[in-house]
């Protein structure tokens, strides 16, 4: 397999994993990954990892190549939409390449590949990785993780939290250019009073340790009252952040990274959409309590009606997410906490 970013891509890849492990007990899984990704997926089991770090460029991709040179794969899942993961492909030595469909390949990607999976339209990241098992003719594709998280990482998140019930934000998404996911510190400051306020819930900030993303925690935290929020951006491992994330009663976030990580272990999350489509990249089963204001940045910003663009076409404007309102957030948030408490431990035990 190889896919190499990003963390929420690969959090969405792992049921695949597990449906090629339960059709074929005994198949041996090499997967080609990201230096970040890596850190975060360390650990799953019946996988072999090999690390490919971006930075060393193709310097990276001889050594590596050097390190597979005596190994000759029945398959090669090419799952990653990109020219530099194409190119690392060419050093792999594999029977059958498999790559995306003509509609789905970007970078030219179907020209590196033996055959492409069935096309699926409008189909949903999850899905669309899970469509390379079913080229294989994996029958049971029902939803798995069991992704691990170390004792270490555990420990990690509860020197920040206590045993205190808590709400997970992580504000920020990948801080690339013209990423435009972001929503605002005003409207994460009224979310966490609300949280105070009626459940008695502190709020956990996550993130990276950019300046844009310390900034927003600076801004967040000077917005609320000091006994309601916990400034944690910066100070975890990506497996202390899951932990954070697995012991959260919720988890709010744009379409980044921790959405997903929640989606994989189990835990209620709101997702904040304006930029991208929800029905292509929301935390899969968190779909219904996705705050949705894509179809209005589209109509907005791009003038045209959802169907008339192409699938999972971004909407690239610095003011879109500020379309989502607080009261949208709140609303969904409450639906999740007045949920049956007991589903999410469920849901746990069903992974364990």
């Amino acid at each position: 397999m190889l896919r190499l970013s990003a963390l929420g891509d690969v959090c969405n890849l792992v049921p695949t994993v597990r449906a090629l492990q339960r059709q074929w007990p005994d198949v041996r899984i090499t997967w080609i990954i990201g230096k970040a990704e890596h850190s975060l997926l360390a650990g799953l089991s019946g996988v072999e990892f090999v690390v490919y770090d971006k930075s060393t460029g193709m310097a990276g991709m001889r050594r590596l190549w050097r390190e597979l040179n005596d190994t000759r794969f029945d398959v090669l899942l090419h799952m990653q939409q990109a020219l530099r993961a194409s190119v690392l492909s060419l050093g792999l030595k594999a029977k059958v390449r498999v790559g995306y469909d003509k509609a789905r390949a970007k970078d030219a990607q179907n020209w590196f590949t033996h055959r492409q999976i069935v096309p699926h339209p409008k189909a949903h990241v999850l899905e669309s990785f899970l469509d390379f098992a079913r080229l294989l003719g994996v029958e049971d594709l029902s939803l798995e993780w069991n992704v691990p998280v170390p004792e270490a990482a555990r420990d990690e998140a509860a020197a920040l939290t206590g045993s205190t019930g808590y709400l997970l934000m992580s504000p920020c998404a990948n801080p690339r250019l013209r990423n435009f996911r972001n929503w605002s510190a005003e409207g994460y400051a009224a979310v966490i009073e609300h949280a105070w306020v009626h459940y008695g819930f502190k709020s956990v900030l996550t993130g990276g340790s950019s300046t844009q993303e310390r900034e927003m925690g600076e801004r967040i935290v000077a917005l609320c009252r000091p006994e309601a929020v916990i400034d944690a951006i910066g100070a975890t491992s990506l497996k202390g952040l899951m932990a954070l994330i697995a012991g959260a009663r919720a988890v709010i976030a744009p379409d980044s990274g921790p959405v997903h990580m929640a989606n994989a272990m189990g835990t209620p999350v709101v997702g904040l959409f304006a930029t991208t489509n929800p029905d292509r990249a929301a935390p899969y089963r968190w779909r219904e309590y996705v705050v949705n204001r894509y179809p209005d940045a589209v109509r907005t910003y791009l003038h045209r009606e959802p169907e008339e663009i192409t699938w999972g076409q971004r909407v690239r404007h610095p003011d879109a997410m500020a379309l989502i309102r607080v009261d949208d957030v709140v609303e969904r948030l409450d639906a999740l906490l007045m949920r049956p408490h007991d589903r999410k431990e469920e849901e746990r035990s069903d992974e364990a």
